[in-house]
C-alpha cells in the first residue's frame, strides 16, 4: 500500500533536497477571502521537552515570550494591534484566558481585546482562522495568534466527590457539620489528572494510532524510518540556520540563553527497532521514537490586512489565502483529519495535490501521517469516504523538510503557528508559491490552509 513504482514511498527521502519544480504557477484558484490577509512573520519560544529549561514555567509565561519576542522583531508597537487570540489546550484555572495574561506581560495595552480558543491539537490553527474572521468580518485589522503549551505542569485535581465535599465544607456554618465533612472527605481522597482519552471513546490517541497504522498496513520498520527522517532533517534544518523562528529566551534561575529545540535526536533504524510498543503490547507500532513527545512551548504570528502592512512600511512574507475545518468518526479515523481537511479545501479551492510548493503536515505519530499519505491516494478510501474524488499522490520530497512534531515537538495549543510560519518560511527560501498546511486533532478533528508566498 505504500509502494510506488515497487518502491517504499520513503525511498531516498531521509535527506532529500527540495524538488525544484514550480508546478503552481499556472493555478488559479478559487479563494473566498474579502481581503488580502498577509503574514508578516511568526516567531516561537524553542519547543522543549517537558521537564527540562521551561519545567518551571506556566502556560502564560510561554505565550508572553513568544509574543514579546515577536513583536520586537518585526518592531511593531503593541498599542497597534487591535486583538489577540491565543489557543491553548490543558487550561492552567488561575490564568483560564491565558491570552489576556500573555499579553499583558507582554506589554500589549489594556484596551486590547484578547481571547483564548481549544480545539485540541489545532488549537492555534483556530486561532489563526479565528484572526482571519476578525479581520474579514472589519472587526480588526491587525490580530496577533499565537498558541501555547505547558505539559511540566499540568494542573491536577482531587477526585469530584472530594470536590463537592470540600465545597460543602466551605459553606457550612456549624461546628459539626464541618467535622462530618471533614471526616467524609478521608473516604474520598483521590486525584484527577488531566484526561490522555478521547471522552466520546474511552481510547487513547496512542491506541488510535496503533490501530490506524495497522488498517492502513503501515508497518514498525517504515514508521521508524519516518521518525528517523523527521529527526535527520530536523537537526540539518537547525544546523543550518533554518528554524529562524525560534527566539532566544532568557529563564529564571539558568544561567544560559534557551534558544534551541532539545528534542531532535538522530539514532538508527536498529536502535529505534529494539524499542517496546507504548500502548498496544506487544503487537503495537507505535513507541516514543516514531511518536510526538511531551512538550512545552509557545508560538506566535502577526498578521493583517495587505493595505495596512503597506501603510505601516511593512514586506509581507505570505498572503493566508484560504482554510477549511473537517470532523469525521473519532473512534476509527481520529487522526485521519488532514486527509478530510484536503480533500474539503481542494474542491473549495479548485487546486490539486500537485499545485503546491511546500507540505507542512502535523506529526502526531509516524503512523498516522503515512496511513494520512495512503489514504489520499486510496481509490478505495475516495469512493468509501471522500465521494469518490481521489486528494491524489503528496510528494513526500516536499513534506515537512524541516522536520516536524516528532522532531522539534509538539506543544498541543502551539504547532499551529509554527505550521505556517514555517511554510511562509521555506516558500521563500525555495522560491516555492503556494503552501498547503495540515493537521489532525482530538474529537475527529482536521484543518487545512493554504498559504501563498507574497512576491519578491
Amino acid at each position: 500500500m505504500l509502494q510506488r513504482g515497487g518502491r517504499s514511498i520513503l525511498h531516498s527521502s531521509i535527506l532529500t533536497n527540495v524538488c525544484k519544480r514550480n508546478v503552481s504557477q499556472g493555478v488559479k484558484p478559487r479563494f473566498f477571502m474579502k481581503q488580502n490577509i498577509v503574514l508578516i512573520d511568526g516567531a516561537r519560544t524553542p519547543f522543549l521537552t517537558s521537564g527540562t529549561d521551561f519545567k518551571n514555567l506556566m502556560p502564560h509565561d510561554l505565550a508572553r515570550n513568544a509574543i514579546s519576542g515577536l513583536l520586537s522583531r518585526t518592531q511593531f508597537s503593541p498599542s497597534n494591534l487591535d486583538y489577540v487570540v491565543v489557543g491553548n489546550v490543558i487550561q492552567e484555572v488561575s490564568t483560564s484566558n491565558v491570552a489576556k495574561e500573555a499579553a499583558l506581560g507582554a506589554g500589549v495595552p489594556n484596551s486590547v481585546p484578547c481571547h483564548t480558543v481549544s480545539q485540541a491539537c489545532i488549537s492555534s490553527n483556530q486561532a489563526i482562522t479565528t484572526g482571519l474572521g476578525l479581520i474579514t468580518s472589519g472587526q480588526a485589522d491587525v490580530v496577533l495568534a499565537g498558541g501555547t503549551e505547558t505539559m511540566s505542569d499540568v494542573p491536577i485535581r482531587v477526585s469530584r466527590p472530594m470536590r463537592k465535599i470540600l465545597l460543602e465544607f466551605n459553606k457550612a456554618k456549624a461546628t459539626g457539620k464541618r467535622l462530618s465533612l471533614a471526616f467524609s472527605a478521608l473516604s474520598k481522597l483521590g486525584l484527577e489528572l488531566p484526561g490522555i482519552t478521547e471522552f466520546s471513546t474511552n481510547e487513547t490517541m496512542g491506541h488510535s494510532g496503533d490501530r490506524l497504522a495497522a488498517a492502513f498496513g503501515i508497518t514498525r520498520r517504515e514508521q521508524d524510518e519516518y521518525a528517523l527522517r523527521s529527526h535527520s532533517l530536523a537537526q540539518k534544518a537547525q544546523n543550518e540556520g533554518n528554524l529562524s523562528d525560534v527566539l532566544s529566551i532568557m529563564v529564571p534561575g539558568i544561567n544560559r540563553p534557551v534558544d534551541k529545540d532539545n528534542g531532535i535526536r538522530v539514532s538508527t533504524i536498529d536502535k529505534l527497532g529494539q524499542l517496546r510498543p507504548a500502548f498496544i503490547k506487544p503487537h503495537g507500532t507505535v513507541t516514543p521514537a516514531n511518536a510526538s513527545f511531551l512538550t512545552d512551548g509557545g508560538s506566535a504570528i502577526l498578521m493583517m490586512t495587505e493595505e495596512k502592512a503597506l501603510a505601516m512600511g511593512y514586506k509581507p512574507k505570505a498572503y493566508l489565502r484560504d482554510f477549511c475545518y473537517a470532523a469525521q468518526d473519532p473512534k476509527d479515523q481520529l487522526l485521519l483529519g488532514p486527509t478530510y481537511a484536503t480533500s474539503k479545501l481542494l474542491s473549495r479551492t479548485g487546486m490539486s495535490i500537485n499545485d503546491f510548493d511546500v507540505y507542512e503536515l502535523h506529526e502526531a505519530f509516524a503512523g498516522q501521517i503515512l496511513a494520512n499519505l495512503t489514504a489520499m491516494n486510496s481509490e478505495y478510501f475516495s469512493k468509501s469516504f471522500l465521494g469518490g474524488k481521489k486528494v491524489g499522490e503528496l510528494p513526500i520530497e516536499r513534506l515537512n523538510l524541516w522536520g516536524g512534531s516528532l522532531s522539534l515537538g509538539h506543544p498541543f495549543g502551539a504547532t499551529g503557528c509554527r505550521l505556517v510560519t514555517t511554510a511562509a518560511n521555506r516558500l521563500r527560501k525555495e522560491n516555492g508559491k503556494f503552501a498547503l498546511v495540515a493537521a489532525c486533532a482530538a474529537g475527529g478533528h482536521g484543518h487545512a490552509i493554504v498559504v501563498e508566498r507574497y512576491p519578491s
